[in-house]
């Protein structure tokens, strides 16, 4: 029996009981829908992940400065400041696989500019800062060394910042005043967009290191050389954990630390701790797509259910086609063919499905979903699998059957 013929008269039989396909089809198509959908919604989150790996800088380790305790109570990293600039060129000069290492200060303020303000994160840093992180400068130009060395009041806005104080107007060559202190606009940074903590990445300005800590952030009383933290880019293809324990080794030498002491300071992968996060998130995929395949088998009990009525209901057919000559592979082929059908049908119609739910919850739960061709190749062929093999015992015993007994069933 031509593939094409047996087709024609599964469809046939199909229609004979609209409702009972469309509610038999439901379970595959519930299933296809979902495992697209879920699929299409860890791949956004997957994709959301690398974006921020990518805003952070590719290769980064931090390093903050350690804590200090105030009454028997942990103030936490950073508050008391034991790096310093030369940390930063000690490391970069004398740890071989990086690349780029920059110091900074941080701080926050009101910045105005005309009848308008904002309050942003202001940054100290260094010219070797916007390689370290990757950030390139869209309009204007970035600060030099000179800027730092001369502690010059130049200062680079984030696209908050812009959208906030100049919104369509041109920043270059404004002044605005930072903690009342007049600063020149020399250039705007790309988008950055928030990163894993949710915090936005563009709200923020970057002035010289030296200008921060001379006019607007003022520096630490015991050492006018500390910072902060310090951005350390890795070389792409080196060694992130040898690099990570040679700057350990490096900075407790240089702060004069004993074995038994732990570290003033805190080193902090972020690149590990993000691809940490993409892992989640791709087990996260495959846990919802696992989840929303069990309805791919539910639709195969289905399946399975109403072929087992159909072959009791069309005994005598059966055996009218084999009084007539069908073979027991005719009759197989026929059975097998319309639960192939069926599920191949709810298949499409499923695809349809699982595309329109990854663009409605895009639009209406603002989650960003990745539509994955794979996916949809996977579950289109899984249906089709699902129908053959739940499809075959009712087929089987459809071919199975006595003729004459068939003939003579009521």
């Amino acid at each position: 029996m031509k593939f094409v013929f047996g087709a024609r008269i599964a469809l046939r039989a199909l229609r004979v009981n609209a409702l009972r396909t469309a509610l038999t089809m439901l379970g595959i198509i519930i299933g296809v829908g979902a495992v697209i959908a879920m699929v299409a919604v860890g791949a956004g989150a997957q994709s959301r992940v690398a974006e921020q790996i990518q805003s952070l800088g590719s290769n980064l380790i931090i390093v903050l400065s350690g804590t200090t305790t105030s009454g028997g109570v942990r103030l936490g990293h950073g508050t008391q400041l034991t790096i310093t600039e030369e940390d930063a060129w000690a490391v970069m000069r004398e740890v071989p696989d990086v690349q780029a290492a920059a110091p900074s200060m941080r701080g926050s303020g009101q910045v105005v500019y005309g009848n308008l303000n904002w309050s942003t994160i202001l940054q100290g840093v260094t010219p070797e800062y916007f390689e370290a992180r990757e950030w390139a400068v869209v309009a204007g130009k970035p600060f030099a060394q000179e800027d730092v060395d001369g502690a010059t009041k130049v200062a680079l806005l984030g696209q908050t910042v812009v959208q906030n104080l100049f919104a369509d107007a041109d920043p270059l060559g404004q002044v605005i005043r930072i903690r009342k202190v007049p600063f020149t606009v020399i250039g705007v940074l790309d988008r950055k967009g928030q990163n894993t903590w949710g915090q936005d990445q563009d709200d923020t300005i970057l002035i010289p290191l030296s200008t921060a800590k001379k006019k607007v952030l003022g520096v630490s009383q015991a050492n006018a050389r500390s910072v902060g933290a310090i951005s350390i880019k890795v070389k792409e293809g080196g060694d992130m954990k040898e690099a990570e324990q040679q700057m350990r080794d490096l900075l407790r030498q240089r702060h004069r630390l004993q074995p038994y002491q732990d570290d003033d300071f805190w080193l902090r992968n972020l690149s590990e701790v993000l691809q940490a996060q993409e892992e989640s998130s791709r087990v996260l995929t495959m846990l919802l797509a696992a989840i929303a395949s069990v309805s791919l088998l539910v639709g195969g009990i289905g399946i399975m259910n109403i072929m087992l009525v159909s072959v009791t209901e069309r005994t005598r057919e059966i055996g009218l086609r084999m009084a007539v000559g069908a073979r027991r592979r005719d009759i197989l082929a026929q059975f097998l063919v319309e639960a192939l059908t069926l599920s191949l049908i709810g298949g499409l119609i499923g695809i349809g499905l699982g595309l329109s739910g990854s663009y409605g919850i895009a639009y209406f739960a603002e989650w960003r979903t990745l539509i994955q061709p794979e996916a949809i190749l996977v579950a289109f062929g899984f249906s089709g699998a699902v129908g053959i093999f739940f499809g075959f015992y009712p087929a089987r015993k459809a071919s199975r059957l006595d003729p004459i007994e068939a003939l003579r069933y009521e």
